[in-house]
C-alpha cells in the first residue's frame, strides 16, 4: 500500500485502519472497541481487549519457532563485555525476576521504580514488571537524590531497583548512595530494595529493606504472564515540565503494542529476525519503545550498549558495534554524531569496520541540522533518516516511511506525518497557517494508539497542558511549518521560536547556518532579552578540533553569514566560543538554561544536565563577550 493512501486511510477511518494493525499482535482475548472515550473525554484504544506484553516480546516467539534466536545483544566497552541472550534464556531470566517481584508482593498495578545502569538486569526488569501486570517506572540512572526522591513520591512504588554502580566512561559512579539519600528525603519510600552487586563496586545493605539480586534469583519460582486490560498502564516515564516538576507520562499496553509493532516495519523497514540498535538509554522513551520493546516484540535482535560514540574506546565506536553484530537498522540522536564528528571529521575510524549490514540510519531526539545531515549523508553508504518524535507519543510522529515509501529527502525536514497522526500548524489564534508559515504544531484528536491518554495522577495538568490552549489539538509545544509538499519542519520548541523588533524568527534556522561554518561542531542560538528590540539572538558555538580561529574573527563571520542568509534583521551581532554545550543526559541542548545564565545571578542546576561545571564556562564565555548582564549597553 502506498504511503498516502495508508495516511489517508489512517485519519479518515482510524477506527478501521487500527483494528487491522490489531492482528498484528497476540492478544489473550481480541478488543471488544476499538477507540473510547472515558468519562473525562480522554481517548482509549482497544478496550475490552486482554494481552501481555512480555508475552509478546518473548514467549510468543519462543512457542512460534525463534527460541534460540537471539533477542538481546549486550555490548559494554566499558567493561569489555559482550553477552548474548536468546528468547528463551531472556525469558527464563525475566520470568525468574517476576518470580523475586511476586515474592515481594508486587501483584498488577503495583509500581516498581528501576533506578539502573545499560545492563541486561535492567532490561530484564522491566519486562518482568510488564509480565506481572506491574507499572514500572524508569529513572535514569545517576538521577540526583532530590529527582529520585520527587519520581518516587509521585508513583509510589513498593519496590525499588537498582546495582550497585553504573560506569561512564571509566568513572565509576556509585548508585547506592544516590539510591539511600533519595530513600531518606523521600516522603514515600519503597518497603524493598534489591540491588544488583556490580564488580566494579560493591554497595552496602541495609538488614530487612535490602535484598541481594543474585540471592533473590537463586530461590525464585518463574512467574507466568499475567493478563492485563489493554487500557492498564504498562509504565509510566516522567518528563520535564515547564513547573519544575516533572510529569508522570502513562503508558497503556494494547495501544503501545499495537503502534510499536507496525512502526518496525512501516516505519523502520525491519524484519523479524534482523539486528536494530537504538543507541539510547532505556531511562529515556527510546531506549523503552526501541531499546526494549518494539524490537523484542518484532521479533528482532536488540543492542543494549553501554558506552558513548567517543571515547570507548575512540570515535569509531559506534562503526565497530554495527560490524560487530551486523546491525541493520542504527538509530541515535544528531548529537552523538556531532561528537563523532568533532573528533574524526574525515570519518577514517569508519574504514576500520565493515558496515556493510547497515541499511538505514535514523536519528530522532533533537533537530537534525543540515550540516550534521549533509557530514553523515557523505560517509554512509545508506539512507540517513530524520524522524521526530517525543516521550508524550512514544514512537515516531513525523518521517520518512521506508517501509512504506521512501520519499526525496528535503534537509532539516522529517518528512511526512506518520499514519495515525493529523499534525497540523496553528497560528498563536488557532487559526491554520498557511503553508510555509511558522506556527505551532499540533496533532488533532484523537491521538493514534501509543500515545499517553493522561498523566500519572494529574489530568488537570494533562489537560492545562496539552490540550488547552488549541481545543481538539494535542499541543506538542514544538512549532515548525509544513511546506506546500506537506513536508514538516519541526524548528525547535516554541520557545526557541524568537520575537526580534517583531519579526518571528527561529533560532533553529541560524543554528543551521552557524553549523554551515567549516570550523564549528555544534552550535546553540538563544534569544537573549533587548530592552529595544525585545529578543536578540546570541550564538554559542564549539569548534571543532584542531581549528584555530580567534573569537573577535569567528564572531565577523557568523555575522556575516546570518546577515547575508536571514538579513540585517535577526541582529545577530554577539556570539561567544564556548569548549561544550550545557546538556541533558540524553543530549539535548538546555537552551532555557543559557537564556537564564544571561540575566539570573542564581541559576538552580537542571536535573538532567551531564555536567553542570559547564554552566560556569559558558558564564564566563558571556562575561568575556560582554552578553546578557555583562553588556556594557
Amino acid at each position: 500500500m502506498s504511503y498516502q493512501k495508508e495516511y489517508r486511510e489512517s485519519i479518515e477511518h482510524p477506527e478501521a485502519f487500527w483494528s487491522r494493525q490489531a492482528e498484528l499482535i497476540s492478544w489473550f482475548e481480541k478488543p471488544k472497541t476499538i477507540l473510547s472515550q472515558d468519562e473525562k473525554g480522554f481517548y482509549h484504544w482497544f478496550k475490552g481487549g486482554k494481552l501481555n506484553t512480555s508475552y509478546l516480546t518473548l514467549d510468543f516467539h519462543v512457542e512460534n519457532g525463534r527460541a534460540d534466536q537471539t533477542a538481546l545483544i549486550y555490548d559494554s566497552p566499558v567493561t569489555e563485555t559482550v553477552l548474548r541472550y536468546s528468547f528463551q534464556e531472556l525469558k527464563e531470566e525475566v520470568s525468574k525476576f517476576a518470580g523475586v517481584l511476586r515474592e515481594k508482593g508486587i501483584e498488577k498495578g503495583d509500581r516498581v521504580i528501576i533506578y539502573m545502569p545499560m545492563i541486561p538486569e535492567a532490561v530484564v526488569a522491566m519486562l518482568a514488571c510488564a509480565r506481572l501486570g506491574a507499572i514500572h517506572s524508569v529513572v535514569f540512572g545517576g538521577f540526583a537524590p532530590n529527582e529520585l526522591a520527587i519520581r518516587i513520591d509521585d508513583a509510589k512504588p513498593k519496590v525499588l531497583v537498582t546495582a550497585s554502580c553504573g560506569i561512564e566512561f571509566s568513572n565509576i559512579i556509585e548508585y547506592k548512595p544516590l539510591v539511600d539519600e533519595a530513600l531518606r528525603i523521600s516522603n514515600d519510600p519503597p518497603v524493598n530494595v534489591i540491588l544488583l552487586q556490580r564488580p566494579q563496586a560493591n554497595a552496602s545493605m541495609q538488614a530487612g529493606r535490602d535484598f541481594d539480586w543474585d540471592e533473590l534469583m537463586s530461590s525464585a519460582n518463574p512467574a507466568d504472564p499475567v493478563p492485563v486490560d489493554a487500557t492498564d498502564p504498562l509504565y509510566i516515564l516522567y518528563t520535564s515540565g515547564t513547573t519544575g516538576l516533572p510529569k508522570g507520562v502513562v503508558r497503556e499496553n494494547g495501544g503501545h503494542a499495537v503502534a510499536l509493532k507496525y512502526s518496525m516495519k512501516s516505519i523502520f523497514n525491519s524484519n523479524p529476525g534482523e539486528v536494530y540498535w537504538a543507541g539510547s538509554d532505556v531511562g529515556w522513551v527510546v531506549g523503552h519503545s526501541y531499546i526494549v520493546y518494539a524490537p523484542l516484540i518484532h521479533g528482532c535482535a536488540t543492542i543494549l550498549y553501554e558506552g558513548k560514540p567517543v571515547r570507548t574506546p575512540d570515535a569509531g565506536a559506534f562503526w565497530r558495534v554495527i560490524s560487530d553484530h551486523q546491525v541493520n537498522t542504527f538509530f541515535t540522536a544528531p548529537t552523538a554524531f556531532r561528537a563523532v564528528k568533532k573528533e574524526d571529521p574525515e570519518a577514517k575510524l569508519k574504514d576500520q569496520y565493515d558496515i556493510s549490514s547497515l541499511r538505514t540510519l535514523f536519528l530522532a531526539g533533537e533537530r537534525l541540522d543540515p550540516p550534521t545531515y549533509d557530514w553523515l549523508e557523505g560517509i554512509m553508504n545508506c539512507p540517513v533518516v530524520d524522524h521526530w518524535w517525543q516521550t508524550e507519543s512514544g514512537w515516531p510522529m513525523c518521517s520518512n516511511p521506508m517501509g512504506l515509501e521512501a520519499h526525496p529527502v528535503k534537509v532539516g525536514s522529517a518528512t511526512f506525518p506518520v499514519p495515525g497522526y493529523d499534525i497540523q500548524v496553528l497560528d498563536d489564534e488557532g487559526q491554520p497557517c498557511e503553508p510555509g508559515t511558522t506556527g505551532n504544531i499540533v496533532v488533532k484528536l484523537p491521538l493514534p494508539p501509543s500515545c499517553f491518554p493522561t498523566l500519572w495522577n494529574d489530568d488537570e495538568r494533562f489537560q492545562k497542558s496539552y490540550l488547552s490552549q488549541f481545543p481538539g489539538y494535542y499541543q506538542t509545544g514544538d512549532g515548525g511549518i509544513i511546506d506546500e509538499d506537506g513536508y514538516v519542519f519541526i524548528m525547535g520548541r516554541v520557545d526557541d521560536v524568537i520575537n526580534v523588533a517583531g519579526h518571528r524568527l527561529s533560532t533553529g534556522q541560524m543554528e543551521e547556518l552557524i553549523g554551515s561554518h567549516n570550523g564549528v561542531a555544534e552550535c546553540a542560538v538563544v534569544g537573549i532579552d533587548d530592552e529595544l528590540r525585545g529578543q536578540v539572538p546570541v550564538g554559542f558555538a564549539v569548534l571543532k578540533d584542531g581549528v584555530q580561529i580567534g573569537q573577535d574573527d569567528l564572531e565577523k563571520e557568523l555575522v556575516a553569514i546570518i546577515r547575508n542568509e536571514i538579513g540585517a534583521v535577526a541582529c545577530f551581532r554577539k556570539s561567544a566560543i564556548v569548549k561544550r554545550l550545557p546538556k541533558t543526559r540524553s543530549g539535548k541542548i538546555l537552551r532555557k538554561t543559557i537564556r537564564q545564565l544571561a540575566f539570573e545571578e542564581d541559576v538552580p542546576v537542571p536535573a538532567t544536565i551531564d555536567d553542570p561545571v559547564i554552566l560556569s564556562e559558558i558564564k564566563d564565555a558571556m562575561e568575556a563577550c560582554g552578553i546578557g548582564k555583562y553588556s556594557e549597553s
